[in-house]
């Protein structure tokens, strides 16, 4: 058990700062909070649309919030300690920084300028770690922030139990960010932050806030793993009635039949679920149909087949766990077949077959905040398991390289990784990234390249591609006119 100090500033504690404590005493550490002898004051604009937007909305204990704590007056040795009061005194701390400010207020004020803000862990002058959180929560910033300090929590305590393991992690490169301007912050509200929450209100008055669309096409060229773009032979949309969408689609051949596995998202319905089209002997798709619905959301449907069976890996974050599905009347029929991993809210699971073992790639909601921007992987030798969390977890916390975009591609002796990039909306943008390094040490992926040639496919807003065989799949963002539900 290791006895870890986090100074505070002024004497005052913000919730996340006490789910970080409380996270650290979960991980068998005694943790004492103690006065720094920083400020933090956040600018008035800050406080004030904060105050606004908890009349409205009334949220449950956000993680900006002012919380009551105990503070420490004796000056008791500790291990390790973390420096949130700005106050710089002991060269072995860790402090974090927000657009390289130590107040959270920075990261307000740059979602109040329509930036997404970046993390940093610094101890000894250098940069430790970093982390750049997706925010999903963008017409309020409380719930932006909220996104920002949830991954502050991941990044801090992944990054204490590394120093306390003895790592040494490596300086990484300092970022000039803006800084905090109260004058500047309210000539943003007026001018940028208010408008464009206004437009998105007024945009979802009259269409979906999110309509995705399937797209598909049969050839035998490269495709867009290979090329890296959109072009090639011209895609067909699967069509849709606007009462619902299509997306996350998985291309899958099954004895000369073509299928495409989707979620079905009723907008009146408020959860997803599981269908599938096959195509006729003209390439002509049928109307989806419902194959797998749970209470809770489902998505993400990799179909896959192992022997003679063909099973089914869905994302079920919302269950916090992740069950396997065999399919016991291809391809209509889903049962059940073991739950691999309890207990943690993963999206998006990927697996891959390499060096004699099965991995699996995800990305996890820590607690709270978004989904899009912690990886996390897993190994086993078994499909069934048992499946064993990486030592490096979370492999990373960035929202453009984080979030799985479909299965991984083999190009020549290269495996290629589709990946979400979150910067400018949810599903706004696919990368490509090649596996550099993979064990039970490290994991290691190259910066993603985001796919290009969009011309050819009219929703440039992508976030998963597929390809089995002959027939390629990918999936785009639309704007839909609202439509009743039939």
């Amino acid at each position: 058990m290791a006895v870890i100090r986090i100074a505070l500033p002024a004497g005052t504690a913000r919730a996340w700062q006490s789910e970080l404590a409380r996270r650290l005493v979960a991980a068998g550490h005694n943790v004492r909070f103690v006065a720094g002898k920083g400020d933090d004051a956040w600018p008035g604009v800050v406080r004030s649309i904060l105050a606004v937007e908890e009349r409205l909305w009334r949220r449950n204990s956000p993680l900006w919030a002012n919380v009551p704590a105990a503070f420490d007056r004796s000056a008791g040795v500790a291990d390790l300690a973390i420096d949130l009061a700005g106050d710089a005194i002991e060269p072995t701390a860790l402090s974090l920084r927000f657009d390289g400010s130590p107040s959270a207020s920075a990261a307000a004020a740059a979602l109040l300028r329509g930036r997404l803000p970046d993390l940093e862990v610094v101890r000894g002058g250098h940069v430790i770690a970093r982390a750049a959180p997706m925010v999903d929560g963008r017409i309020q910033l409380g719930r932006g922030l909220d996104d920002v300090l949830a991954r502050a929590i991941t990044l801090l305590a992944a990054t204490v139990e590394r120093v306390l393991a003895g790592e040494t992690p490596a300086p990484l490169a300092t970022e000039s960010r803006l800084a905090t301007d109260e004058s500047g912050l309210a000539s943003a509200v007026a001018f940028r932050a208010m408008p464009r929450a206004a437009g998105e209100v007024a945009r979802r008055m009259f269409v979906w806030p999110a309509h995705w669309r399937v797209g598909y096409r049969f050839h035998d060229g490269p495709g867009v793993a290979e090329l890296g773009q959109l072009r090639g032979p011209d895609w067909t949309i699967l069509p849709d009635d606007g009462a619902r969408y299509y997306a996350d689609p998985f291309a899958f051949g099954h004895r000369g039949r073509h299928f495409i596995f989707v979620e079905e998202y009723p907008h009146h319905g408020g959860k997803g679920l599981i269908s599938v089209a096959e195509f006729d002997g003209g390439g002509r798709p049928s109307v989806p149909r419902v194959v797998l619905e749970e209470p809770h959301h489902l998505s993400y449907p990799q179909v896959f087949a192992r022997g003679d069976d063909i099973f089914m890996l869905p994302e079920a974050g919302a269950s916090n766990a992740l069950t396997l599905y065999r399919a016991e009347r291809f391809p209509d029929v889903w049962r059940p077949y073991r739950t691999l991993i309890e207990g943690r809210a993963l999206f998006d699971a990927t697996l891959l077959e390499h060096g004699g073992r099965l991995w699996m790639f995800a990305s996890e909601r820590d607690g709270a905040g978004s989904t899009s921007d912690t990886m996390v992987a897993f190994f086993a030798d078994r499909l069934e398991g048992p499946w064993t969390a990486h030592r490096a977890n979370p492999i990373a916390i960035d929202r453009a390289a984080a979030r799985p975009g479909g299965a991984f591609a083999r190009v020549g002796r290269r495996i290629v990784r589709p990946v979400q990039d979150g910067t400018e909306i949810y599903g706004g943008g696919l990368g490509l990234s090649d596996l550099v390094r993979l064990d039970e040490q490290a994991v290691e992926f190259s910066r993603p390249v985001a796919i290009l040639g969009m011309k050819s496919w009219p929703y440039p807003r992508i976030h998963t591609l597929n390809r089995a065989g002959r027939l390629e799949v990918i999936d785009g963002l639309a704007e839909v006119r609202k439509v009743r539900a039939a």
